[in-house]
């Protein structure tokens, strides 16, 4: 009787663990916290590991463009939006590395997974399409706050740099790593090899980032360009940097904020879809 009983049991327990994985529920809960803590922790350990070229290269890249820009045309340049020109030039600086390198982190990730063949490996662990986004902006994002901090203590205490609105500078340096991030996600799984994402590095991100008011105040452009530039995401990122540093923009941070939250929801949506559905993951 007491096998009947067990055996009956058995089958009930086994039933509604089928029907938990039917309906989606997982024995862990309704967010696999382990198991985006551990991808984000596998994405911050694979650029730690190289930091000489993912943390010291941009630094050095930092200080040549500061030096060289400061040494051809600050002597001669004057003040910009009322401030010395290395001043102005600071913050187009610092989110330009912090942009290139949120973008290289989960592009290179996942493309080098694809490549391999081994992207299966992140893929067939329980986590949701959500939690798999998460986990890899979270690995650039950390990348971007990095290379920023490491940027900004140098032109803060070696350069003289005010920092004027110090919260709104850690808004914008945390949303453009997760916007870049997310773009270098987009871009990775489009992409079927190394040489894709070196087209888009070169011929997207590059000009955008160059064309974004880094190195001028989109004022001293034509009409036309000003009009093409605040169509450009990454204009309001440099801009944004530079009112939390200098407290001088031009535009409104607050828009900045509006166009760049909307932009990650948007292509955060795209990347849970894409995940979601496998597309050109699976095959």
């Amino acid at each position: 009787m007491a096998d009947i009983v067990s055996g009956t049991g058995d089958s009930a327990s086994r039933s509604m663990a089928a029907g938990e994985r039917a309906m989606g529920v997982r024995r862990f809960g309704r967010v696999n916290w382990l198991g985006m803590w551990t991808l984000a922790m596998r994405e911050i350990r694979r650029f730690m590991a190289v930091w000489t070229q993912t943390l010291m290269a941009p630094l050095i890249t930092a200080v040549l463009f500061l030096t060289v820009f400061n040494l051809a045309i600050g002597p001669t340049r004057g003040e910009v939006m009322g401030v010395p020109f290395v001043a102005f030039l600071s913050p187009g600086i610092l989110m330009m590395n912090v942009i290139q390198n949120a973008f290289a982190n989960t592009s290179s990730s996942i493309v080098i997974a694809k490549v391999q063949g081994n992207i299966v490996d992140t893929l067939m662990p329980p986590l949701a399409p959500l939690e798999l986004v998460i986990g890899f902006v979270a690995g650039g994002v950390v990348r971007g706050v990095i290379v920023a901090t490491v940027i900004a203590g140098l032109v803060i205490v070696g350069l003289d740099v005010p920092m004027t609105h110090p919260v709104w500078a850690a808004v914008f340096v945390l949303l453009g790593s997760a916007f870049l991030s997310i773009i270098g996600i987009v871009a990775a799984i489009f992409a079927n090899k190394f040489d894709q994402i070196a087209a888009i590095t070169n011929f997207v991100i590059m000009p955008l980032s160059f064309l974004s008011g880094t190195f001028y105040s989109i004022d001293m452009m034509p009409p036309m360009m000003q009009t093409i530039s605040h169509w450009n995401p990454i204009f309001y990122l440099i801009d944004g940097v530079r009112y939390g540093m200098i407290g001088a923009s031009d535009g409104s941070p607050w828009f900045g904020l509006a166009v760049i939250s909307g932009a990650i929801l948007a292509l955060g949506w795209l990347c849970w879809y894409w995940f979601r559905i496998g597309y050109r993951l699976k095959t």
